[in-house]
Order: structure tokens, then C-alpha cells, then sequence
């Protein structure tokens, strides 16, 4: 199943229609839903507070109609079904990714219902969601049948570069896999003639292998010196999806994915997908308890 996450904004549509296409990628169910404060849900609300929470719903259901029409709009056939939950949005999103194969969310704007930056709620779900996420534009650029993946020649690279080969499959897409490498942090470690071909060949026998799987997938590599986010945004700049990982060390980076992948949903020219990498830290205990608002706090 996917779920999309909506809240009567543009950029809330957009991952709607970016949902249901992929719904019918992959031949899955759609849920659409809205987040209002649970207050607004409970029973025996009376005076000015009544009226308050039934137009919040009435804003809620509304969102929700408007997502339904634009996913069948562009996907018709597929199974859509929709709820309207109370609660936090970021906790609510994280709780009902455990139920998810995908998560999507529009990426920016402010909601006029709750008060909040979009942009803050999809921050928060991305770095802590059960499932891969997906953040939307409100404005897709025209499609080039390319995906674009960041790389990185780790062995916690596996899960990313299998989401890209999949998508890139799916869509008859090219697929571009992207190294970006810190020639600071190489010569710092004294390696700078060995490290740029080492990871060369780690990435050229990793895609090697899925090609095998993937023949119809057209691959090629770059390997760029540059700050990760900059490399990634010029070479995802008018493709169908970019592909991170939610945590993780990029050999040659010289910094935590998880830094990039939280700039890149601010950044991204395209659809960004935050695939989940677990780390040996990720336990489940750890994310049911931050999904309801305890545990620790971690970065991705």
C-alpha cells in the first residue's frame, strides 16, 4: 500500500497525483489522508469550539475530495481509500508508515488549517518514517524518462541503488548513478590518487550485478567532485526522481547522508525518494516510541 499524506495545498495535490501514478507502477492500493488535531474529533465539543472543529474537518474532507479527484484524474482504475486522522501530523504520518510500503508528502508550503510548515512535518516524517518516502514538488518539471541516484559504493548502498533500478525499470527510465567525492577529505586521509578509482570500481560492481537483473535499465556513472548536495541537485535538475538514503556514510563525502538527504528535501529540482537505510542504532522499540513522541532523537 501507499500512503500520501495531503493538506489542501498545491504541493499536497501534486504528491497525490505522484502517488496514484505509482499506485498503478505498481499495481498497489492508495490511502489518502488528512491530519487534524484530535480535538477536533472528539465528541461533545460544544460553543465557538464546536464550530471551530466541524470547519477543520470540513477543511479535512475537502482535501481529501480534492486528492481523490486529481488521483483518479491521472490514474484511473486504482483502489483509493482515505481517512481522516487527529493528531500530530508528523507522529500520525510516522505511526501509519508501519502499514506502508510508500510514504508521499507534498514539499513545501504552510497549511492554513494547522498552522505549521509543511515543510517542518515532511523534515520530521522523512528522518523517522517506517517505510521509504517520497517528497513532491508542487511544480514537476517536464519528464526526461531519467532517475537519478545518489551513490555512494557502500555496502548500505544496497537498498538505495535496488528502489532506482526499480523505479528507473518501471518507468523506462535511464538510470544515472552519482558519486560525489570531497577532494579535501580525500587529501586529508592521504589518498587522493586511490580513493575516486576505488569507489569507481565498488560502484561499477554494484550496478554491474543489478544490471544483470535490470537489462532493460540503460546505466551510466559520474563521478563528480563537489558538495554532495550541489552535484545531486545539477544532475537530478529536470529528472523524473531523485534517489537518496535516509543515513549512512558516503566514503568520499566525508559527511552523513542523512545531512544530505535533509538538505535535498528543501533542494531538489524533481521528486525526492528517501529510501530507509537501517543502521545497526535502528531497532523497533526505538521508532514506536518516537512515534509517539518519546525515544530518542535521531538524525538522518
Amino acid at each position: 500500500m501507499i500512503v500520501v499524506g495531503v493538506d489542501g495545498l498545491p504541493a499536497g495535490v501534486a504528491a497525490a497525483e505522484w502517488a496514484a501514478r505509482e499506485s498503478l507502477l505498481r499495481g498497489t492500493a492508495l490511502k489518502i489522508v488528512y491530519v487534524v488535531p484530535a480535538w477536533c474529533l472528539e465528541d461533545g465539543l460544544s460553543g465557538a469550539v464546536a464550530g471551530i472543529g466541524a470547519w477543520m474537518r470540513e477543511g479535512g474532507r475537502s482535501a481529501l475530495a480534492e486528492a481523490v479527484h486529481a488521483a483518479r484524474h491521472v490514474a484511473e482504475g486504482i483502489a483509493i481509500d482515505t481517512a481522516l486522522l487527529g493528531g500530530d501530523p508528523r507522529r500520525e504520518l510516522i505511526e501509519i508508515s508501519r502499514q506502508a510500503d510508500l510514504l508521499v508528502m507534498g514539499g513545501s508550503g504552510l497549511s492554513s488549517l494547522r498552522g505549521l510548515l509543511v515543510g517542518s512535518v515532511t523534515q520530521g516524517v522523512a528522518g523517522h518514517a517506517h517505510c521509504d518516502v517520497v517528497v513532491v514538488r508542487e511544480t514537476a518539471p517536464d519528464r526526461r524518462a531519467l532517475v537519478v541516484v545518489g551513490a555512494d559504493a557502500s555496502e548500505a548502498q544496497d537498498t538505495v541503488l535496488d528502489f532506482a533500478f526499480a523505479a528507473a525499470a518501471a518507468r523506462g527510465a535511464r538510470l544515472r548513478a552519482v558519486l560525489a567525492w570531497n577532494w579535501r577529505v580525500v587529501a586529508a586521509n592521504q589518498t587522493l590518487g586511490e580513493e575516486p578509482e576505488i569507489s569507481r570500481r565498488g560502484l561499477a560492481e554494484a550496478l554491474a550485478g543489478r544490471g544483470d537483473r535490470y537489462p532493460e535499465v540503460q546505466v551510466s556513472t559520474e563521478i563528480v567532485e563537489g558538495h554532495p548536495v550541489d552535484v545531486l541537485r545539477h544532475a537530478a535538475d529536470r529528472a523524473d526522481l531523485l534517489v537518496v538514503g535516509s543515513h549512512g556514510h558516503g566514503t568520499l563525502a566525508g559527511m552523513l547522508l542523512g545531512s544530505v538527504s535533509q538538505a535535498l528535501l528543501h533542494l531538489a529540482p524533481c521528486p525526492l525518494a528517501v529510501v530507509r537505510v537501517p543502521s545497526r542504532a535502528d531497532d523497533d522499540t526505538g521508532h514506536r516510541d518516537l512515534s509517539r513522541g518519546r525515544g530518542p532523537s535521531r538524525s538522518r
